[in-house]
């Protein structure tokens, strides 16, 4: 009676399966009258049981040694418990062998449980699908309108649109174009008005870099390096370039990891490099160096980068070929001549206001002006970011790229800066609501990449990205078809556009200087509604340089200074 009343209990409590100590039995006959209990935890019952299941086949096999075949698949799994009983990293493996991988396999696979079984169309985070879906359907060239009306809720806090005129029009596509270059640029380009944001190869795999380049000369537009140096795959489709210089200098650095002028001058003169840009910061990790293992660094990443094998390759969170605002125009005018005259900008997201009206003081001061100034947001993606950087560090795109508008309006020099806003820009409407804000043209990174295939599986810092766009191992990078993805790229590009200048045409604008911010609004709470121009402060031309400067600017430009940041 008490082995039937301990194997009742065992096969209930392993039923309920929800805590570590699962049996407990209660014998009979105890002479005092009073319970004996007895745990068994699961590393006891597993013991236990393989122990009997393996006696078990031994006994049978002995008189029937066919029997003995299911040791096959016994043995690697009771090898599989030991091993976790006898590990100390993981308790639940401890506590539940075997069964308690299952908790990890699912750990795993929870950002494909949620994007396919658990999100709605527009939950889900950083892209929702449906932000997503109009990607690929515009990249694929497929079916892209939306059926039965918006699924969004428009009376949620935060949803925003454009207000359509009566009097809609056919915009001028002319304006598809904006010419980059100052008054001391003596090569302008003639950008798109939507280009590719900056993505290195390194955290990009070589046939993702490839098809971006060959969507871009396709499409006509611009394809930014980011700082990981000028590639091969870079160079090799001829697309339009925008050669990003970070702090690390890769592709134009000494042995000391200085900047190189000479090795810089060969490389910005190739046909291919349109503009070069200056990474101050990134949204996705502002102030942030980076360091890139010993063992990733290959002979191909060390001819690029032009660093040496076998040594970890630090990129610093700052410059080190200038050191204050009138510096950072020094080397812009110096990159300027150096590359034949082409335009040449910086790249940051804004941290410390004080510190962008320092270098707007600088451009006062000495006269050097950049060709453009690339705006990225807090928001902004990277292939892996400190939490706390990716999270809480660096100002939202819409609020920076409103005060940098605002600091070249009062300084009297919007006219002679192009600005680019880097940021989640997948649709025509993203584009109108930026320009309104004041940018020139915009970037985007992570639509690009889902116009590559990218399914937003979220290993972009594992090296296992399953579409072979952020990895660098080669059976998933071979997966990735360089002719067929860029040509998707390029229709993204185009229909994007196109889809930028039908919104426009609704608003009954001609050209896209004509947005302004009071063309969009957004809801505040369920019941009110404030435009741009209501939202951010917006100042008079030439304001900061009289004696009134204006209230939200005043206590920063006071402190700013054009000798140090």
């Amino acid at each position: 009676m008490q082995w039937l009343e301990l194997m009742r209990s065992i096969t209930v409590s392993c039923g309920r399966g929800t805590q570590s100590y699962l049996i407990i039995s209660k014998f009979e006959g105890s002479s005092s009258g009073s319970s004996s209990v007895k745990l068994f935890n699961m590393r006891t019952l597993f013991c236990i049981s393989s122990t009997l299941i393996l006696a078990l086949i031994l006994v049978i096999g002995y008189s029937w040694p066919p029997i003995l075949f299911l040791l096959i698949p016994i043995v690697p799994v009771i090898g599989l418990g030991i091993y976790d009983i006898i590990q100390v990293k993981q308790t639940i493996r401890r506590n539940f062998p075997v069964l308690g991988r299952g908790r990890y396999l699912l750990e795993k696979i929870r950002p494909e449980i949620n994007q396919y079984f658990i999100e709605s169309n527009s939950d889900g985070k950083p892209f929702s699908r449906g932000d997503r879906s109009v990607v690929y359907q515009r990249a694929k060239g497929e079916l892209d309108t939306l059926p039965f009306g918006t699924q969004r809720d428009v009376y949620s806090t935060g949803y925003e649109w454009i207000n359509h005129s009566l009097a809609p029009v056919h915009p001028d596509v002319s304006y598809r174009r904006i010419s980059v270059g100052g008054p001391n640029c003596k090569q302008p380009y003639s950008a798109s008005i939507f280009n590719v944001s900056a993505m290195s190869y390194g955290s990009l795999s070589k046939n993702a870099v490839l098809a971006l380049n060959k969507g871009a000369k396709i499409g006509g537009f611009a394809h930014n390096t980011g700082e990981g140096g000028l590639s091969p795959y870079h160079l090799e489709p001829g697309g339009d370039l925008t050669w990003q210089i970070g702090t690390g200098y890769f592709g134009c650095r000494n042995s000391q990891g200085m900047f190189d002028l000479d090795k810089f001058t060969r490389r910005a003169c190739l046909p291919n490099v349109k503009m070069i840009e200056i990474k101050l910061s990134q949204g996705a990790k502002p102030g942030h160096g980076g360091i890139l293992p010993a063992a990733k660094v290959s002979k191909e990443i060390s001819e690029i980068r032009d660093v040496p094998m076998g040594k970890e390759v630090i990129s610093p969170p700052s410059h080190t070929a200038f050191h204050s605002p009138i510096g950072l125009l020094q080397f812009i005018e110096k990159l300027r001549t150096a590359s034949g005259g082409k335009p040449i900008g910086f790249k940051l997201c804004i941290g410390k206001r004080r510190e962008f009206l320092a270098i707007v003081r600088a451009m006062l001061e000495t006269g050097i002006l950049p060709d453009f100034i690339t705006v990225d947001g807090g928001e902004g993606g990277t292939g892996a970011a400190p939490l706390e950087f990716s999270d809480s560090l660096g100002t939202p795109l819409n609020d920076g790229l409103s005060f940098v508008h605002n600091a070249l309006v009062g300084a009297h020099l919007r006219e002679s800066i192009r600005i680019i806003a880097a940021g989640k820009v997948n649709t025509g409407f993203h584009i109108a609501s930026k320009i309104a804000l004041g940018a020139d043209m915009c970037n985007s990174a992570r639509a690009m990449m889902f116009a590559l295939g990218c399914i937003q599986a979220l290993r972009c810092n594992s090296n296992a990205c399953p579409t072979g766009v952020a990895t660098q191992d080669p059976q998933l990078v071979k997966g990735l078809h360089v002719g067929d993805k860029a040509q998707r790229v390029a229709n993204f590009h185009r229909e994007t556009v196109k889809s930028f200048f039908e919104v426009l045409g609704a608003t009954g604008l001609t050209s896209p200087r004509e947005l302004r911010p009071w063309h969009i609004i957004r809801r505040v709470n369920a019941t009110e509604t404030k435009n741009y121009s209501e939202i951010y402060s917006y100042i008079e031309p030439g304001s900061l340089l009289g004696t009134h400067v204006p209230e939200t600017f005043a206590r920063a430009w006071q402190a700013s200074r054009a000798d140090r940041f």
